[in-house]
């Protein structure tokens, strides 16, 4: 599984290249492993502004905007919390795409409304609607559900450059 996200990484900035934008991340479940894998790749500088690793609800609301009503009712994992993310991530930054994922990768955090595995998605672009996905991985442990919720992002962010 692991050996095909640096292709993946490869293809996601061949499109933003493309596209011209500069992309940028917004990670909470990931830990910043998005933005790592990205810039692995020799040249990435010039496609890449940034990556926001907000793991606490402070550091998401104090680096990318996200309202404490939001993530009072809806929660730190939701739809609501990862399209102000990927949003806020787009405001604040020179990048034309932003990917957010915020989600539970276990082995605790889970419950019944909100499992381990649970992972909300979004993407931002300039000047198109912000795309919001779930997702429920199969709980095969915290690494991979992290590596899943990474080549999900990038599979997205590839869709949304087509």
């Amino acid at each position: 599984m692991m050996s095909v996200l640096p292709e993946l990484a490869q293809d996601f900035l061949d499109a933003c290249k493309r596209q011209g934008v500069l992309a940028a991340t917004a990670e909470s479940c990931t830990g910043g492993q998005i933005i790592a894998l990205l810039t692995d790749i020799p040249g990435a500088s010039s496609m890449i502004d940034c990556g926001f690793v907000t793991y606490s609800n402070e550091a998401k609301q104090k680096m990318l905007g996200v309202k404490a009503e939001t993530l009072e009712s809806h929660g730190a994992v939701s739809a609501e919390t990862a399209r102000e993310m990927a949003e806020g991530a787009l405001k604040k930054s020179h990048a034309g795409i932003t990917l957010a994922v915020t989600g539970i990768a276990g082995p605790d955090g889970g419950s019944a409304e909100k499992p381990v595995g649970l992972v909300w998605f979004a993407i931002a672009r300039k000047g198109h609607p912000t795309r919001v996905e779930k997702r429920q991985f199969e709980d095969g442990g915290r690494d991979h559900i992290r590596s899943e919720t990474v080549r999900t992002a990038l599979v997205m962010g590839i869709s949304a450059l087509s």
